[in-house]
């Protein structure tokens, strides 16, 4: 079974058409997203001009049998420990939330599918490159 977690990006990037990240996404099985990915959706959301429109959409793609939306709790929080200790020993910071999504990543078993080339530095992390 394919399965892959998105970052927020590729969910934009889909949502915008871009054709390279909507064929893959095509062909998973199983496309995960976590809360702290919807919470910087939500965020981007209240900052436009079209926020009931882009709820909707968002509302549709998490209702997809093929998207499970994964919460944050104890098992993520060691994950994320766990990463954010190793980058602080590498000397090679990145943002938190994308410590949170690679954590996600990690504890579901999930490839992860991002444009942020600072996901590199994750020891282990599994990279979908599109």
């Amino acid at each position: 079974m394919k399965r892959v977690m998105i970052d927020t990006n590729v969910y934009s990037l889909a949502l915008k058409g871009d054709p390279a990240v909507a064929d893959y996404l095509r062909k998973v099985d199983r496309i995960g997203i976590n809360a702290i990915c919807i919470g910087e959706l939500l965020s981007g959301f209240k900052g436009g001009g079209r926020e009931d429109k882009n709820r909707e959409e968002l509302e549709s793609f998490l209702d997809s049998p093929r998207v499970k939306v994964h919460m944050i709790d104890t098992e993520t929080a060691d994950f994320y420990a766990s990463v954010l200790n190793k980058l602080k020993s590498a000397g090679t910071p990145i943002p938190t939330n994308d410590i949170w999504i690679a954590a996600s990543a990690f504890q579901h078993g999930y490839r992860l599918f991002s444009r942020d080339r600072h996901f590199e530095a994750v020891q282990g992390l599994i990279l979908v490159a599109r």
